[in-house]
């Protein structure tokens, strides 16, 4: 026969099982509503991760177009250094005097480097800087270059910074 304490303790081993059994529930649907949460993130992130590989891939297309500029820029410039190289071989004689075309020619001809030896341009060539002394080069102020090289005079006074405006 049961009794009532029996009776007692399959109501508390009912009452248990209920409030666990409401509690997985709650749990189960806070799990679901997460995982919905954590899809919708994914799905985010993922379209984000697409966005930057495209951005990647046109990044990588300019700098191709930019690589293929510079390298038509530096073959312009080539030529345009061989064109000047046959431009001044072509002015060899002139109505000049040695002088002056000595003068000429040192302040634009190209200087070809050493065989077997590269030019501080990383070309073949390089322009070479005339001397300013015994160069027949004039100054458009009238003044003599080594005098401004020269220069001795006292710099302004002031709080050593350069006034620009």
């Amino acid at each position: 026969m049961i009794n009532l304490e029996q009776v007692k303790l399959l109501e508390t081993k009912v009452a248990k099982a209920v409030d666990y059994v409401g509690r997985v529930t709650g749990e189960n649907a806070a799990l679901i509503k997460n995982e919905a949460e954590m899809q919708s993130k994914l799905e985010a992130m993922q379209k984000r991760i697409d966005e930057l590989e495209a951005l990647i891939m046109r990044f990588r297309e300019e700098q191709g177009e930019i690589e293929d500029g510079i390298l038509a820029a530096l073959d312009r410039l080539s030529r345009f250094e061989e064109e000047m190289e046959k431009s001044l071989k072509g002015k060899g004689s002139g109505g000049k005097s040695a002088a002056a075309k000595t003068s000429a020619k040192a302040a634009v001809k190209p200087a070809a480097a050493a065989p077997g030896e590269a030019s501080p341009s990383g070309g073949e060539t390089c322009f070479e800087i005339p001397d300013a002394a015994g160069s027949d080069i004039i100054d458009p102020l009238g003044e003599d270059p080594e005098d401004a090289l020269n220069d001795t005079a006292d710099p302004p006074e002031g709080d050593g910074e350069l006034d620009i405006f």
